[in-house]
């Protein structure tokens, strides 16, 4: 199936925007109450707050645009390779990404909205309703930082800082990530949960965001395409870019996300 909808991008963000606030607002109803807690067969995490959030993204997208498909973590209709790997576009979706921030109640979760065409992403929203923030953009429409009660601030990557600010895990820390850092020398490591990492690079506060752990593409899509737009970039450490859809797994492989695209951030590798 080679869904095709030729639909501008920027034109879809108000729609989808408000999707993610409702998504938002049904998380913080059920943030602010007892959690309870189940386990997924791979032993990840999953609350009622992931199964809302799917619910009122996954129809609301639907019917944003029916013929475009929605590939939702919490749904596995399109997990399949032999499903998904004829599509042209679909929406990527990760209704609650950093579910242990939100069962830590750090508040460093996001609500995840991607439309992924040609194997990229080309509009994002990243929406972290504990902290009050929606990062977004869409190409040919710019990035934006939404502080709740301020009107939407342009974002840009900045030039290196130094010393750097590597952003990375709260959760996920692992030597891989301490061996680097030994290799880049004098810098600051801001601890961050979810996809906010990446926002963080997107709006200048933070340089680089190496991940060498696991990670799957609904965790990633969104908030590659906030820092695509401000100016940075995501790629494998081949240099290539990362992208989505192309192989009969979900997972992605090891990336770095980073602002300044003039610096040789290979050279740590």
């Amino acid at each position: 199936m080679n869904t095709r909808v030729h639909v501008d991008p920027a034109a879809l963000l108000p729609s989808v925007l408000e999707l993610v606030r409702e998504a938002g607002t049904a998380i913080l109803g059920i943030y602010a109450s007892p959690q309870q807690v189940e386990y997924k067969a791979d032993d990840s995490p999953l609350t009622a707050a992931d199964r809302a959030a799917h619910e009122i993204l996954s129809h609301g997208l639907s019917r944003l645009e029916p013929a475009i498909p929605v590939l939702s973590e919490e749904a596995a209709e399109l997990h399949d390779y032999a499903a998904r790997r004829g599509l042209g576009q679909f929406w990527l979706v990760d209704p609650l990404d950093g579910t242990k921030e939100f069962i830590n109640r750090n508040g460093e979760f996001t609500v995840n909205v991607a439309l992924i065409r040609d194997h990229r992403p080309v509009l994002g929203v990243v929406s972290a309703p504990a902290l009050g923030l929606t990062y977004y953009a869409a190409e040919g429409h710019g990035a934006y930082r939404l502080a709740d009660g301020s009107a939407p601030e342009p974002i840009t990557v900045r030039p290196a800082a130094n010393p750097l600010v590597v952003v990375g895990s709260r959760s996920h820390r692992g030597d891989s990530l301490d061996a680097l850092l030994e290799r880049i020398g004098p810098c600051e490591l801001r601890p961050m949960g979810s996809a906010l990492k990446f926002c963080l690079v997107a709006e200048g506060t933070a340089d680089f965001y190496p991940r060498l752990g696991p990670t799957s593409e609904w965790d990633t899509a969104a908030a590659q395409a906030v820092l695509e737009v401000a100016g940075g970039a995501v790629t494998k450490l081949d240099g290539a870019a990362l992208r989505y859809n192309e192989r009969d797994t979900l997972l992605n492989p090891h990336f770095i996300a980073f602002g300044d695209k003039q610096r040789n951030w290979r050279q740590y590798f």
